[in-house]
């Protein structure tokens, strides 16, 4: 294949810049970056991506978690300008843009590799996909959908829930609204169906490792959780049939020192290739954004992917739940007094 001049000078271009990049970073004396994530396996996840950018630049990453939404908020407020990177959910990212607490990526500095169009936002990397859906004890009744699971009559055992209102997607699910007819929600159904279920769920859990602990002490039959924290796990089953797929990503506190952001746009450039998103995936059941991954990733694991199953879930509403955030927050702090 011939390359014409233009396209000659623009693939040396890129080069120059993607080799330069390293010594440029030296040279504005960046010595560390640090960035707040998810922690637990998905926090691991990020080692692939992390160590081959410390090897070619010096740059050391130091991360702490949790992410919590309140956290970014302060640190905005406060004026902390060294954290470079942040981990948020969707939800959460429109929220943070609304309320002006990020800046936009530099993907002209990123140079990414193909990447899926909704992973490439302006204000944030999409870096991996997941899914939230329900698991059991492999001894307990399976359930097929949400009917069974909000049926506690028929499947008998304890359940938990995230401690967040998404789980009103399910009891609208459960209650027989088909999932083209979801959004709007029926938040008034939604926590109808979520009152005859209360009884039953023994944690409200707020951190991704609890639902497969709980499983494995026998403290809950039945769980709400995180694709990537049952996938493989010995003693649990699960399935993505009617699960919400969603997608991480990776922003901006506004105000961030230059230099550090500077680094950290190179840094997102190893989490766009696909070889390493391949190495990321053997930690954690969840898909990095490259169209290349699916072909690469592992024939006999395949079933434990979130994007492998994207036809039998529900993508989440991003805009539904940004636009009725308010109200709904409400609505579920109302619903916790009830319990």
């Amino acid at each position: 294949m011939r390359l014409t001049r233009r396209e000659l000078l623009a693939t040396g271009s890129a080069l120059a810049a993607g080799l330069a990049a390293p010594g440029i970073l030296r040279a504005q004396g960046v010595k560390e970056i640090r960035m707040i994530e998810a922690g637990g396996k998905s926090g691991e996840s990020m080692d692939p991506y992390i160590k081959p950018f410390t090897d070619a630049t010096g740059v050391k990453v130091v991360r702490e978690s949790p992410n919590t939404f309140g956290k970014l908020r302060s640190l905005v407020q406060a004026g902390q300008t060294n954290i470079s990177l942040f981990e948020v959910g969707s939800t959460s990212m429109e929220q943070a843009k609304a309320l002006n607490l990020i800046e936009p990526i530099d993907w002209d500095a990123v140079q990414p590799e193909a990447m899926y169009p909704e992973a490439k936002d302006p204000m944030g990397f999409g870096w991996q996909y997941y899914s939230t859906l329900m698991a059991w004890r492999s001894d307990a009744k399976a359930p097929k959908n949400w009917a069974d699971f909000f049926n506690t009559k028929d499947f008998p055992g304890k359940r938990t829930m995230q401690d967040r209102p998404y789980g009103i997607v399910f009891a609208l699910l459960a209650d027989g609204v088909p999932v083209d007819k979801l959004y709007p929600l029926d938040v008034d159904r939604a926590f109808k169906a979520m009152d005859r279920i209360k009884k039953d769920v023994a944690v409200w859990w707020s951190a991704g490792a609890q639902p497969p602990q709980l499983l494995k002490d026998n403290e809950v039959q039945y769980a709400v959780s995180y694709s990537g924290r049952v996938a493989g796990a010995p003693g649990i089953e699960y399935t993505y049939e009617q699960a919400i797929l969603d997608l991480a990503y990776l922003v901006v506190p506004k105000g961030a020192n230059k230099a550090d952001k500077a680094a950290a746009m190179r840094m997102l450039r190893e989490f766009s290739k696909p070889a390493l998103q391949l190495e990321a995936a053997k930690i954690i059941s969840y898909t990095g954004p490259s169209p290349a991954l699916p072909a690469m990733l592992p024939k006999e694991k395949l079933a434990e992917y979130p994007t492998v199953h994207r036809e039998k879930q529900v993508i989440h509403n991003v805009k539904w739940w940004f636009d009725n955030a308010d109200m709904i927050e409400k609505r579920w702090q109302a619903f916790k007094l009830s319990l």
